[in-house]
C-alpha cells in the first residue's frame, strides 16, 4: 500500500467518522469539536493565504476567522467537502503531496476523533502505515521533540527497532507501535506508550511541550 492510498483510506475513514458523530463531539485536538476540526481541513487544504497564521503571530488573527467562517456552513457539507478532497488548483490535490503531507494529517486527526470518548482502543493498522510513520521519525523526528530538556529514544515494539531521535542527557525512551508514538510526538497524551528513564527525566517529558507546527498539526493544550 503506497503512502497515496494510506492518506485516502484515513481520510475516507475519518469523514465516516465524522459523519457517524456529527458536528459536537470532542477531539483531542486542542479544544476543537469535530466541526472545526473538519473546517480546518478544509481551509488547509482550499485556502493557502491561512499556512502562515497556522504559525501563529500576526497572521493568526486572519487564519481564525477564515476558519470560523468555514465552520459555520452545514456541517454535512463540511464533512462533503473533506471527503472530496482539495480543490483541482490546490498542491494538495497532486497525488505525490497527498500522500507525503497527507498521510500523518489525517491518521492523527483520525485518531483525534477516535480517541476523544475514553473507550478508545487501538486500531489494527497496515504495516506500511507503521513503516510510513517510523520513517517519518528518522527524517523529522527532531522537531517533534525540540522542547524536551533531555534526549529521546524511540523504541519500535512491532519489530524492535530503535531510533535515537534527540541527543542529549537524561535519555528517556518511548517505546510501542510507531502509529502510538507518532500520537505522543505530537501532544496527544491517549496512547499506548511506555516511558522509561530516571524519575526526573520522565517528570520533564510528560512537561514539555511537543509537536511540529509545520506539519499543521496542532498539540493538544492541557
Amino acid at each position: 500500500m503506497s503512502a497515496i492510498d494510506l492518506a485516502r483510506k484515513e481520510r475516507a475513514a475519518l469523514c465516516d467518522l465524522l459523519d457517524a458523530e456529527g458536528p459536537d463531539s470532542r477531539t483531542l485536538c486542542e479544544d476543537w469539536t469535530t466541526r472545526e476540526l473538519a473546517a480546518h481541513l478544509v481551509v488547509r487544504e482550499g485556502r493557502p493565504d491561512t499556512a502562515f497564521g497556522r504559525l501563529g503571530g500576526p497572521l493568526a488573527a486572519w487564519t481564525e476567522k477564515v476558519q470560523s467562517d468555514a465552520a459555520s456552513q452545514d456541517y454535512s457539507k463540511l464533512v462533503d467537502l473533506v471527503r472530496s478532497g482539495p480543490p483541482i488548483w490546490s498542491a494538495f490535490r497532486v497525488a505525490w503531496v497527498d500522500g507525503q503531507l497527507n498521510t500523518l494529517e489525517y491518521y492523527v486527526h483520525h485518531e483525534d476523533v477516535r480517541r476523544g470518548k475514553p473507550d478508545w482502543q487501538a486500531r489494527e493498522l497496515p504495516e506500511e502505515l507503521n513503516d510510513f510513520i517510523w520513517d517519518r521519525f528518522r527524517l523529522a523526528g527532531r522537531g517533534w521533540f525540540s522542547g524536551v530538556p533531555g534526549g529521546v529514544t524511540l523504541e519500535r515494539t512491532d519489530t524492535g527497532a530503535t531510533h535515537k531521535v534527540k541527543g542529549g542527557e537524561p535519555m528517556v525512551t518511548l517505546s510501542g507501535a510507531p502509529s502510538e508514538l507518532i500520537m505522543i510526538a505530537f501532544g496527544r497524551r491517549e496512547a499506548d506508550v511506555s516511558i522509561t528513564g530516571d524519575d526526573e527525566a520522565v517528570a520533564a517529558f510528560r512537561e514539555a511541550k511537543l509537536g511540529n507546527d509545520e506539519d499543521l498539526l496542532h498539540p493538544e493544550t492541557d
